[in-house]
């Protein structure tokens, strides 16, 4: 998957996943344009690139302010001469756990409402470069409650439908203009950020959590940040050339099948066998 002299602008840089997916596109050979509003964590992500021999370069911007948004792309176009690839990882503080009826409005409604918004904002000012350049791929991303009826994930399974639905129809837009919009669907990833903090406060819980979360695949197995990443990079490659407006599932499954009432191998193994 070669993403030689392509240059990737990544929202959210300095965050697990974002990072992740930075630095499997600088493996693949693309410039990456780093952002992010926390100096030291993306420039961490910088300097492990660097370090081996890719190329990034780090940018302190508000991905839910157009304005900066705006900038930071004239700077990269500038500088390099074209966006290739756009990807917004950028972390949206969410209340979930919590049942529908006794949730507020605001902790239902503030996580779409910032969702959309820099999703909208950075996918759009992309999408208006590469509309020139006739060509460019902008990537999104959501997790299983975009696709399935999913408990106590409050306002975060609305925005991952909202996001779903951008992307099909922003790609209904673009391609004639030959640009490409694809969103990934995660099933949750237990070395993130995110599960290895509730996993160091809460180690018990979230034993058991994870364990009904991989009972709930078909391949009994969560997808780690890389495989998320892999996906990416595909996607923005030109192998991907003929994939858009769609959602590449990366859930093991979960969202076509609730697989929790299938016994995973090893418990096959201990199952008595049956004569007929």
């Amino acid at each position: 998957m070669d993403l030689q002299n392509k240059n990737a602008v990544i929202y959210g840089a300095g965050g697990s996943l974002g990072s992740a997916v930075a630095k499997a596109m600088a493996r693949a050979g693309a410039k990456v344009f780093l952002t992010g509003r926390n100096q030291n964590s993306v420039q961490k992500t910088a300097d492990e690139i660097t370090s081996n021999g890719g190329k990034a370069e780090v940018d302190i911007v508000d991905a839910l302010h157009e304005e900066a948004i705006k900038k930071h792309l004239d700077k990269v176009v500038k500088k390099a001469g074209r966006v290739d690839i756009s990807y917004n990882a950028i972390g949206i503080p969410v209340k979930q756990n919590i049942p529908l009826v006794e949730l507020l409005v605001d902790d239902y409604v503030n996580p779409i409402t910032m969702t959309m918004q820099t999703q909208f904002l950075t996918a759009t000012a992309a999408g208006k470069l590469m509309m020139k350049q006739g060509s460019g791929v902008i990537l999104t991303l959501t997790a299983t409650p975009g696709g399935i009826g999913y408990p106590y994930t409050a306002g975060f399974a609305a925005a991952c439908v909202a996001l779903e639905n951008l992307t099909r129809n922003l790609a209904s837009e673009l391609g004639v203009y030959g640009v490409r919009v694809v969103n990934i669907r995660s099933g949750g990833s237990p070395d993130s950020n995110i599960f290895k903090e509730a996993v160091e406060k809460f180690p018990d819980e979230m034993k058991t959590v994870l364990g009904k979360m991989k009972e709930d695949t078909m391949l009994k197995d969560l997808p780690l940040m890389n495989d998320i990443a892999n996906t990416a990079v595909f996607l923005a490659s030109d192998l991907a050339g003929k994939i858009t407006g769609v959602t590449i599932d990366v859930t093991a499954g979960t969202t076509a099948s609730l697989n929790y009432r299938v016994a995973s191998a090893d418990s096959l193994r201990t199952l008595p066998v049956r004569n007929s």
